[in-house]
């Protein structure tokens, strides 16, 4: 018989929060997007609750209006290696930009986290949507690669990333003192690639870890977004507001797994969540209208602002229909502000309405502990999502989410007790990559 399906969790540390007013909350930690110690807290909180790994997200452009936990964060990498060390089992992602990156480098430095980790390290795959972030590295915005040509270089990208990870085979570091030998040429591997955006020789001087590459992380929710994951991810971090939406990308995009050649089971799709818990519906209710009453419109403005390459909406009457944009947000956010606008039109909603509703949005689970679990295994059990990445909508949501929360998915079989391995990929269930050398694959460029 079969290992009966069980959830996947992970948790996003996301310092001050998401909601640009949050810090301002009485129990938020003001300086929490550069403090170690509770980054350290945070992740042996969840390594304590069985969780699969943690993730640090990240961006490359920020203006006065950004939000706060963006102004002053630790880059993912730097902060994952140093987690790295005070945890055990617990896997580790970040998010790293493959529009603004070279790929040698950034696969030395993931397959580098892997091996400090002992087989634990993800790679959140982004293209950068600001086209600001073109401003700092030596290039004007309107160099900024178009939404489609991102999705051209990343998967370029990928396939040197994925060819680098494969320079050594498993076995090829003999070491004998006694005969002299320290590596096996046989199974070292130049990459010799060369592409419309990349010319790469290798092979990469790190070695695989346990876990044969780093497990591949993406969130896109446009056409080609969903192209690519399907293509190419391993783990999907995506974001639906009902079950039924959440199903029905899930189809979408095991399907187009399938058509690739892969199977499904072989990607693991986990809406982002931010749950707020109270011991009764009211009290949860309340913990929302605290976090939602702390965001003047101003602020929600300029939330809003962000997703439209930082367009100024003070210019616009709050309480007449949101403006009509154009095409404003099709190069950056697109399947986001594809939907505002959808919403808009749709409900007819005036400015005011569309920002406060994007700057201060409900979860879509809020309750008692029970009915978030009830909620977590309906989506589950609908065929809607693997599991799930749990953010903190309020500043003790990860530790409410551990301690009420997940004893309820445990006792009803849902979740683990105990992780199942030690590395990343074997927690959530993910097939050994065997190296594409030793099994006597060509690379070949597709």
């Amino acid at each position: 018989m079969g290992t009966k399906r069980q959830l996947k969790l992970g948790a996003i540390l996301h310092g001050v929060g998401g909601n640009i007013s949050g810090w301002r909350h009485p129990d938020a930690i003001t300086d929490a997007s550069v403090n170690f110690e509770l980054y350290k807290k945070w992740t042996l909180k969840a390594e304590e609750g069985k969780f699969d790994f943690v993730f640090i997200a990240d961006g490359l452009y920020i203006t006065e209006k950004s939000i706060p936990h963006f102004l002053n964060r630790f880059e993912p990498i730097t902060i994952l290696s140093a987690l790295a060390g005070i945890s055990s089992k617990i896997g580790l992602v970040g998010t790293l930009s493959t529009s603004y990156s070279e790929p040698f480098t950034v696969s030395r430095q993931f397959g580098s986290l892997d091996m400090i980790s002992g087989g634990r390290a993800g790679w959140n795959v982004v293209t950068s949507p600001l086209e600001g972030s073109a401003l700092n590295y030596g290039k004007t915005e309107q160099q900024h690669p178009t939404h489609s040509e991102r999705y051209k270089i990343a998967n370029e990208y990928l396939k040197v990333a994925t060819g680098l990870w494969d320079s050594w085979e498993d076995d090829a570091f003999v070491r004998n003192k006694e005969t002299g030998v320290f590596f096996d040429r046989e199974k070292m591997h130049t990459l010799n690639f060369s592409g419309d955006y990349f010319s790469v020789k290798g092979p990469l001087n790190i070695a695989r870890s346990k876990q044969g590459q780093p497990v591949i992380f993406q969130a896109g929710a446009s056409e080609s977004g969903k192209h690519f994951a399907a293509k190419w991810a391993n783990a999907i971090f995506t974001g639906q507001e009902t079950v039924e939406e959440a199903k029905q990308y899930y189809d979408n995009v095991k399907k187009r797994a399938s058509a690739f050649g892969r199977k499904p089971e072989e990607i693991v799709i986990m809406p982002g969540i931010g749950p707020i818990i109270g011991r009764t519906v009211e009290e949860a209710e309340r913990k929302y209208e605290e976090i939602a009453n702390l965001v003047s419109i101003d602020k929600a403005l300029d939330f809003l602002g962000r997703f439209y390459e930082h367009h100024d909406f003070s210019q616009y009457a709050l309480d007449e229909p949101f403006p009509d944009l154009g095409d404003l947000g099709k190069n950056s956010f697109q399947s986001a502000t594809d939907r505002m606008k959808a919403w808009a039109k749709a409900e007819q909603l005036t400015l005011r309405q569309v920002a406060l509703r994007v700057a201060t949005p409900k979860p879509s689970f809020i309750g008692t502990p029970e009915s978030v679990a009830d909620k977590l295994q309906n989506w589950f059990e609908a065929g809607a999502a693997d599991g799930f990445i749990v953010g903190s909508a309020t500043p003790k949501g990860l530790e409410e989410f551990v301690d009420q929360v997940v004893p309820i998915l445990q006792q009803r079989g849902l979740f683990r007790e105990e992780y199942e391995a030690d590395t990343l990929r074997g927690n959530l269930g993910l097939p050994f990559p065997e190296n594409r050398n030793a099994k006597g694959e060509q690379y070949i460029l597709q």
